[in-house]
């Protein structure tokens, strides 16, 4: 009877115990490892061009939280800076010569493309994730979504046609790609610089930076870039846009003085 009593008194004091573990089970657990973050900063938020514009350098500042520092010290993480111009549909003609004469005899549009797109990273994109990624999220000229408007025949000549337009926006100078581009100036701060090109695209363009760890993206922050034209340039460019037949009787106007004006001068001397 003793045992049986020391027993029943055993199990009153554990019970208390028993009910506060099974609460302490019951509580969700939190992880104590934050997320990655990214913050970027531009040295201007807009670009003016003259007369005498001959392109600019942007230069992107950025501040990396919550990182590895192990990961980071071996090279894991990777950012990729990118200037992205306005989006319009953009045409690519073939010529051929028939009777020794070139002509346009096929052309291909491509919908909703950047007119200027520059791109800066810590290593080749290639190498810093899949390019299933990069074709997802149209980062790198080889990457950048180029789909045909109402294209109706072989699929053949589409890759012909890709080719044909990153071509000649690289020979133009819109397009252009350094893999080096972004550097670390400490542990948690990194910058970045882009060109701009001489004939860079009136209008907002966009700045994207991309964050990967290991391969893997963690984020991505964008801001405007408003790059305009001023002086003489801006009201010309006014004048053709919202007053195109006051523009053109203006030209035909001046062409004609400037023309009758030097063949007076000429038939004087």
């Amino acid at each position: 009877m003793r045992q049986v009593g020391l027993f029943v008194a055993a199990c009153l004091l554990l019970a208390p115990l028993g009910a506060e573990a099974q609460v302490l089970l019951d509580q969700p657990t939190t992880s104590t490892t934050a997320r990655e973050t990214m913050e970027i900063g531009t040295s201007t938020s807009e670009i003016a061009i003259t007369s005498d514009f001959t392109g600019a350098d942007l230069t992107i500042f950025g501040a990396l939280s919550n990182t590895d520092q192990l990961l980071l010290a071996i090279g894991q993480y990777d950012v990729v800076v990118v200037l992205e111009g306005p989006r319009q549909n953009a045409t690519v003609r073939k010529k051929e010569r028939i009777f020794g004469i070139w002509v346009n005899t096929r052309s291909m549009t491509f919908e909703h493309v950047p007119q200027a797109y520059s791109l800066s990273s810590t290593r080749a994109v290639d190498y810093i994730t899949a390019p299933l990624e990069l074709n997802d999220r149209g980062i790198g000229m080889d990457h950048i979504q180029l789909t045909p408007v109402g294209f109706v025949g072989s699929g053949a000549d589409v890759p012909e046609f890709r080719q044909a337009f990153r071509r000649l926006q690289m020979v133009r100078g819109l397009y252009e790609s350094d893999p080096a581009g972004v550097r670390f100036v400490s542990s948690s701060l990194f910058r970045a610089t882009l060109r701009l090109p001489a004939d860079v695209p009136n209008g907002v363009h966009t700045v994207r930076a991309y964050l990967f760890k290991s391969g893997k993206f963690l984020t991505e922050r964008s801001l405007p870039l408003r790059v305009i034209k001023t002086g003489i340039e801006q009201t010309i460019t006014d004048a053709a846009h919202n007053r195109p037949i006051t523009y053109g009787a203006f030209s035909v106007l001046l062409a004609l003085i400037t023309g009758w004006t030097a063949s007076f001068v000429f038939r004087k001397s």
